[in-house]
């Protein structure tokens, strides 16, 4: 084995992978927090003025579906508490990266300390994806090559271990629920 591809994603030297990951990140997370800031522009305009047009009410709707969820409400709870820090740590999450980041936009964070804070993020998401996201990416694709009933199984033990992980994390200490 040539020692170069040590560092090679397939057939995609990995500073490439990582590079072309950051991007995607970058601009995903971008245009969410500016959506989630038009969102914020937009109702202060209808606000302003009567006569808002037709679709306008059912976005509106749909926006407050979102915003009612525990996503939301978490991410927009996170941003309100932690600010920027929220949004570099939520390139590290899984299920509230997009809240966050467009809780940032609805809470109109201030656009260029989003975007100091969504740098360390995006780049600790592209590295983290780049080598351990797309080695277990392409691990699951062997194994279900080999055998789709590994891979089941698998799956099926990493969930019964995080649900017990979160179910422990979750779960009130006995001294709690004594009443201590």
């Amino acid at each position: 084995m040539d020692p170069r591809d040590a560092y090679r994603l397939g057939t995609v030297p990995l500073g490439v992978a990582i590079a072309g990951l950051f991007v995607i990140v970058i601009v995903r997370s971008h245009a969410t927090y500016w959506v989630g800031r038009g969102i914020v522009r937009g109702a202060r305009a209808v606000d302003e003025h009567d006569g808002a047009p037709r679709w306008w009410h059912s976005s509106v709707r749909r926006l407050e579906a979102w915003s009612g969820t525990p996503s939301a409400q978490r991410g927009l709870d996170l941003v309100r508490r932690w600010g920027p820090i929220a949004v570099t740590l939520a390139y590290l999450t899984v299920g509230l990266q997009t809240a966050v980041v467009g809780a940032a936009g609805l809470v109109r964070m201030p656009y260029l300390r989003f975007a100091l804070a969504s740098i360390p993020g995006a780049i600790a998401w592209a590295v983290i994806w780049a080598t351990i996201g797309f080695g277990a990416l392409w691990a699951a694709v062997a194994l279900f090559a080999r055998s789709p009933w590994a891979l089941a199984g698998t799956v099926v033990v990493l969930v019964l271990v995080v649900g017990w992980l979160v179910r422990r994390r979750t779960r009130p200490s006995a001294a709690v629920q004594a009443g201590v």
